[in-house]
């Protein structure tokens, strides 16, 4: 198995990722969907983790050569960034969800200088919208940020739509298709749960 492979079966391991096409799941929004997703799981295993941060590092030395700071997401990619600031022997921030309401009100907690180069590390990427709300915190504050890399992306297109309207690349480690081809080698899900998982990710409001 490449890498990709490797996270995706350790996500399906450990049960971070859970396929259940044939009673889905409801988001927050609303939306049904065959698979749930809590890569906060992955913190508790030490060998997991690790070659996370160590993917998620030779992305960063790959597409992102040029950073001096790596920035968590907060809650759930704080920890992720700290092992892979620690690998990279770079300087680590974090990204509050919102301004602090006491104090001086920054949203940003470390130490950032004025357009220094920062990629931001998340979990989970679904429609982008969370990571692109610190991004633009992150640039408020002064960041010159390169992109965002992350766990597993659901590939949906809203994501990519979102990314690209505010200039911004990113990458995961693993994503969607991959776990699917993963889960069927596995035999955690038959041709027929395959088709309807695949369905989901083409038009997510109508793949039932």
């Amino acid at each position: 198995m490449n890498l990709a492979e490797t996270i995706a079966s350790d996500l399906l391991e450990i049960g971070a990722v859970t396929l259940s096409p044939n009673e889905p799941f409801t988001w927050a929004s609303g939306l049904k969907s065959p698979i749930y997703c809590d890569n906060r799981l992955t913190i508790s295993y030490p060998i997991i983790r690790t070659r996370i941060a160590k993917g998620i590092a030779d992305i960063i030395r790959e597409k992102y050569p040029e950073t001096e700071v790596i920035a968590g997401t907060a809650t759930a990619g704080i920890p992720h960034a700290a092992w892979i600031a620690d690998e990279l022997k770079l300087p680590l921030i974090y990204v509050r969800t919102k301004p602090k309401d006491h104090g001086t009100g920054q949203q940003i907690e470390g130490r950032l200088i004025k357009d220094q180069k920062v990629v931001l590390i998340d979990d989970l990427i679904s429609t982008g919208g969370s990571v692109i709300q610190a991004v633009k915190a992150a640039k408020n504050e002064g960041a010159d940020v390169l992109g965002v890399v992350g766990i597993f992306s659901y590939e949906l297109e809203s994501s990519t739509t979102n990314f690209a309207e505010i200039n911004t690349k990113f990458n995961t480690l693993t994503n969607y298709s991959t776990l699917i081809k993963v889960a069927k080698e596995q035999d955690k899900i038959n041709a027929t749960e395959k088709t309807l998982l695949e369905k989901w990710r083409v038009n997510p409001n109508n793949w039932q």
